[in-house]
This record gives C-alpha cells, structure tokens and sequence, in this order.
C-alpha cells in the first residue's frame, strides 16, 4: 500500500470517527472541531426535524456533517485515482530540495508543524475537565464527553454538589475518603477562557511574633490576609517590619511583646493581639502561622501554579494563549480556502476572458477597495444580534476583502499562460474553457498560491489580534492575543501580561515570515539571494 492509499485511509477513518462521535456524545481532540464551531454558531446548525437521524438535543449541525463529508470524500478520492504511487514530480523535488537547503526557513516549517500538533491535542492538553476520574468501581473521561458531571456524582456537597464537578478540587481532595481515587488532569488544568481561578496565596513564616518574606531572609512589609479555612479572605491587614500596621505595643504579664489593635467587624467592634501572648487571643479562625499573601488578578508568574500568571479576568495566561493558537488555526483553515476559492476563480476568469469580465470584475474589485473596512465592521457589530457575532462573522468580513490581491496576480499570470502552445493545443484539441482553466492553468499557478500562503496566513493572524485589540472583534468566550495585548497595555505595572501576548504574536507572525521567505526564494527561479 503506497501513501497516497494510506493517507486516505486516515481521511475515512477520521471521518467515520468524527460521525461516531457526535452520535455518541464524544469529543475527540480536532476531529470534533467543526461539531464543536457548529454548535457556537446557531448559523451553522438547523432543526433537528429536517433529518431526525442526525439529529442531536433538537438541532442538526450540518456545518460539522458537511465537514466531515468533505474529509471523507477527499480519502475516497486519494484511493479511488488511478495514476499509480504518489510520485513527487522532479520540478517539485528540486524545489523542495532549495526550500530545505534555506535552513531558516526550514526549521521554521518544522516549528510552525509542532505548534500545529500541539494545538491539535486540544483538551487533552489544557482544559479544566479531568482526563480520567476514578470513583469507586467506576471510570469517567469527562474531558473527552459532552455529558456535565455535578459535584455530587463525585463525593462533593454543598454548592459544590449541584454545580458542574469542580476537577481541580478532586485532585486536591484524591484519595481521602467519599473522594475519587484517582483523578488526571492536564497539562494545564484551566481553561482558555469563563475559568476564572481563585486569587493565589502564599503562606507567610512567623518567627517571634513577626512575620517575615516566604524565605523568612527579611521581615515583610506589605499586605497580607488572614483567611478562612475554605481559603476565602477573612480580614485584610498591612504589614510594616512584619507587624500589622496600625497596632499598638504591648506587654503581657510575664513580660512578652505583644500588640494590640481595635477593627470594626460588621456591626461588631473587636480587638485582636498579635505576637507571642495567649494562642486563643489571637486574630483568626486559622493559626497564626497561616498569614497569607494574596495575589490579585493579575498575579505575576509561578504564583498558585501558574506558570505565566493570571489576566486581568483571573484566566491563566499559558492557557489563554494556547486557546487564542487553536482560534488562529482555526481562523486560517476558513480564511485561507475561502480567499483562494474567490481570488482564484475571478482571477482566471478576468485573465483567460478579458473583455467586459474582465473590466466589471476590476469595477467591483475596485468598490471593495474604497470601503472602509473598519467602518464596515463598526456598523455591523451594532447591527448584528449578539446571537450572530462570533468567528464566523468576522471571518466572512476578513475573507470578503481578503481576495482582492490576490486576484490581480492570479489575472496577470493567467493572462500569460494563456498564450503558452500548451493552451493553442488544448483548443486545437477541442478542450473548453472550464477544461483548459482547471486542468492546465491552474496547474501552472501553483508558484503563486504558494508564495502567498505564508503571508496570507500572517494576514488573518495579524488582522484578528488588531480587531481584538480595538474592541470590534471576536466576543469574550473566544480566547485572542489582541485582547490579552490590550489588557497588558493598560496594567503596564504587569508586565507579564503584554509580554506573553506580545512574544506570542512576535514568534508566529516571525516563523510565519521566515517560512514565506524561503518558498519564495525556492519557487521563484529567476531571484537570487545571499542564501545561494
């Protein structure tokens, strides 16, 4: 079995798993993507009445069918060619052979590749679900089913029991009794976006009656919190030497310091002691040594098990911005075909046709060229309902003036294969137009589809994060680096929040660049660079 036999394969069975998984109620890292965009989108799905067999909770999401039937049809068309083993022709081995001897861009490709597999882990690498949860004799894989587990399913009460399973409190509480026993988060146990974390803490050492710096080198000064035993704030005190602020010295019986303060509780007036005194004196439900500093959002990196700390919102930003890759590649897999499908066909038409096609697409071209497009996108977020808006709508603005550059370099390189002895040869032959465009053009484009790829890709990643930025583009549940750039812009004092968007935005669009320089200079034989 060659290749081109096996990668259809793969094609019909991620098809057929796809189908199974949305009648079955799985969701399975990408493969479940369009269901999942679908079911975002109410555009995107129908009544579930057309088509009862397909239908899953009342509604037939046809976006994710109709995806899945492209797949499958593109693996029944790898097996059904018949032209023999997926031969490389030798044009494109030699191309492919200077792409790979320009190391920047190569290692760049390999990058971009990886980047692209770790998105396509999805849940199984970041999200707040458990990947597996065992308890008692039964195993549950709540990350990879659309079922919503409550707490009480799993040992938890109160509150906790009604709501959706808190997972990462599982973890803490696994193995004690009433409790799973075994419980496997992500990678990142948060979500990218609605997972709002707790403030981080961390516990302050007491030595004398003062409290010190979490290596207990110096005595602390700042704010710090007593807290209840479920973690919430208790009361709020600032600290100078390691003494709360405010209190005043002195001595009890047997000659120890200790300070004292009066604080209004409520309706209640209480005073508390502080230092070495009586234990029950003391402020606090908790021990005197468990004197916390609280983080507020955004708190800065390796604090509460963030490894590049928290948003303005509470969201952990390493999640946040693997969340906002999924949604670039996510974007690119419909802008690109999208504007290649538009700027090609036009393209050819107003090269191979001329005439008045080809002066009325150019007046069109032309309308759509003076539009505002940020006015355009203005009046139509005011316009559309808010049940609308999403990535499809912006993704329909993006691709409805993303075409147009395309279409001009499509015509002119039309314009000249058309007078090839190839072309007089396949009309000689009696071939029509739409037989000479697809089978003997389009072919001959491919340097120019290819060129442009990269930097169409750096396009749709830059455009998103530049309407994100502006406040008129994807809605909060979506995850954009624009967003996060725009809160880091105005906390500047938290530096790590601007800096993770914008090193994320500087490495992609930079790959991206390094990748479209080398498939220029590699498809392109007439340019010469220093590479060679």
């Amino acid at each position: 079995m060659n290749r081109k036999n096996i990668i259809g394969l793969l094609l019909i069975l991620a098809a057929a798993l796809g189908c199974v998984a949305e009648l079955c109620g799985w969701l399975i890292p990408t493969i479940s993507w369009p269901f999942t965009v679908s079911r975002e989108m109410n555009l995107l799905s129908a009544s579930g009445d057309w088509l009862p067999l397909l239908e899953v909770n009342g509604r037939i999401h046809w976006f994710g069918w109709l995806s899945m039937l492209l797949v499958a049809g593109a693996g029944l068309y790898l097996l059904m060619r018949r032209y023999g083993s997926m031969r490389v022709a030798p044009a494109i081995a030699r191309r492919w052979a200077k792409f790979r001897s320009f190391k920047r861009g190569y290692w760049s490709l390999l990058l971009l590749m990886l980047l692209l597999v770790v998105a396509a882990l999805d849940q199984s690498v970041v999200g707040k679900r458990a990947l597996l949860v065992r308890y008692g004799d039964s195993i549950y894989l709540p990350a990879f089913s659309r079922d919503i587990y409550t707490g009480a399913e799993f040992g938890l009460t109160g509150n906790e029991a009604l709501a959706e399973a808190d997972y990462r409190k599982l973890k803490e509480e696994c193995g004690k009794p009433g409790m799973p026993s075994l419980v496997i988060m992500p990678l990142i146990p948060y979500d990218a976006t609605m997972d709002v974390v707790p403030f981080p803490t961390e516990c302050l050492p007491m030595k004398g009656g003062r409290v010190y710096t979490p290596k207990g080198e110096s005595l602390y000064n700042g704010q710090a919190c007593r807290l209840y035993p479920n973690g919430r704030t208790h009361l709020r005190m600032r600290f100078r030497q390691g003494v709360p602020d405010g209190h005043a010295q002195g001595w009890t019986e047997d000659g120890r310091e200790v300070f004292t303060a009066t604080y209004r509780v409520g309706e209640v007036t209480e005073s508390y002691y502080w230092g070495e005194g009586n234990q029950q004196d003391f402020l606090a439900l908790t021990s005197p040594e468990e004197v916390c500093r609280v983080y507020y959002h955004p708190a800065p990196p390796l604090t509460g098990g963030h490894l590049l700390g928290t948003n303005s919102q509470g969201a952990d930003i390493a999640a946040y911005l693997y969340g906002g890759l999924q949604v670039n590649i996510k974007a690119a897999l419909f802008y690109i075909p999208a504007i290649y499908a538009i700027g090609l066909t036009l393209g050819m038409l107003m090269g191979y046709f001329g005439g008045a096609t080809d002066l009325l697409t150019q007046r069109i071209i032309e309308v759509f060229s003076q539009l505002p497009f940020l006015f355009v996108v203005m009046i139509l977020a005011d316009l559309v309902p808010h049940e609308l808006r999403g990535m499809f709508l912006i993704l329909s603005l993006l691709a409805a003036f993303g075409w147009i550059h395309i279409t001009y370099l499509v015509r002119t390189a039309t314009m000249k294969e058309k007078t090839r002895d190839y072309v007089a040869a396949a009309r000689v032959m009696g071939a029509g137009a739409c037989h000479i465009l697809i089978r003997h053009i389009l072919p001959n484009l491919t340097g120019i589809i290819v060129t442009l790829l990269p930097f169409s890709l750096a396009a749709v990643v830059l455009s998103l994060a530049s309407l994100d930025y502006m406040g008129f583009g994807l809605p909060d549940t979506y995850a954009s680096w624009g967003r996060l750039l725009n809160d880091g812009l105005s906390k500047l004092s938290c530096p790590w929040v601007v800096s993770s968007a914008f090193f994320s935005l500087v490495i992609v669009l930079v790959l991206v660049t390094f990748v479209g320089e080398a498939v220029r200079e590699s498809v392109d034989p007439r340019r010469h660079t220093y590479y060679e």
